[in-house]
Parts: C-alpha cells; structure tokens; sequence
C-alpha cells in the first residue's frame, strides 16, 4: 500500500512538469475511485463523468501545488473530485430546491418573515424613541449613527462646541438605551 501511495505522489510530480504520459497513467490509475466520488455527490452517471473530467483539469493544473507530506495523496485528489461534483451540484440547483431530496435545505438569502417583522417592530420602536429626545438631540444622534456624520461636522451644523456634542451624543444613547429596554 505504501508504494501505492509513492507511486501516485511520483506520478503527480511528474504531471506538475508537464509529463502527460504520467498524466495518462495518474489517470488509469485514479479514475475508477475520482469517478466514484462524483457519482455518489451527483447521483446522474453523465453528470458524474463530467465532474470526474474537470477533476483531472484542476489536477492537471493544480499538480504544482500538491505537496507530499506522508498522508495519502488520494485524499488530495479525492478532495478535488469531491468539491468539483459539489461545485456542480450547486450550479444546478441555485435558485431552486429539489423537494425529493431529503435533507437538502437552501435558505433564501435575507431575514425570514419572522425576523423582518420583529426587525420592522424594532425599527418603530427606535423610531418613537429617537422622537421622544429634543428636536437637537435627535437630530445629532440620527445624524452621528446613521448618516455617519462626523462629531465635528455635527458640532459645527449645530453650532455647539465639539465637547457638547460628545455629551448630546453619549446622553442621546443613554436615553435611546433607556427608552429600548421599556
């Protein structure tokens, strides 16, 4: 078994130099198991060749950057072959669900109809107590955290040295923090 592995680690050094001979023999050698991988990712025997056949053009153009370290390179390859037929899986099934597969959720991207509304609920919430500090405060707060205005840019719009401004602005979260927990 030990030469087994030698032999596939001297083979894809060989394929990392261009020798498609050794490519050829890698290939005999490692299609049947690559294969094997693919089908039982894919299901579909024509889906599964073709993953196996861009499993060996990413080994063929990886090759370089394989690197023997004593575990099995059959893993390295089986990995390929492995995120390959996955890699495919996903590009056809992106944007649609099979429902005869078990087990196999995609979420839509984004909140769910239970987060939306408990996010709306928060954002009035927010709203009714960014209302509730004096027209100035609010105003600075509304325009520090969510314009993303500058300390200085607020203290110069409201004519309020810098310090006060830090002060309206620390005392505003304290009242929204205040007002949030009610």
């Amino acid at each position: 078994m030990n030469s087994d592995r030698e032999e596939i680690e001297r083979l894809i050094g060989q394929v990392a130099l261009g020798d498609r001979a050794a490519f050829e023999t890698l290939y005999d050698r490692v299609s049947a198991k690559l294969f094997g991988v693919c089908l039982r990712v894919l299901d579909t025997r024509a889906a599964a060749e073709d993953a196996m056949q861009d499993s060996f053009v990413k080994i063929w153009n990886s090759s370089d950057r394989y690197q023997a370290n004593g575990l099995s390179p059959m893993t390295w390859l089986i990995t390929i072959a492995r995120n390959t037929a996955i890699d495919r899986l996903r590009a056809t099934r992106k944007g649609h669900q099979d429902i005869d597969t078990p087990g196999l959720e995609l979420a839509a991207p984004g909140p769910n109809p239970e987060q939306s509304a408990v996010a709306a609920s928060e954002a009035k919430r927010l709203t009714g107590c960014l209302d509730d500090l004096e027209a100035d405060r609010g105003a600075a707060v509304r325009g520090a955290y969510l314009d993303g205005d500058s300390y200085a840019d607020l203290a110069q719009r409201f004519n309020v040295p810098l310090n006060t401004m830090r002060t309206w602005l620390r005392r505003g979260l304290m009242s929204l923090r205040e007002c949030m927990s009610a």
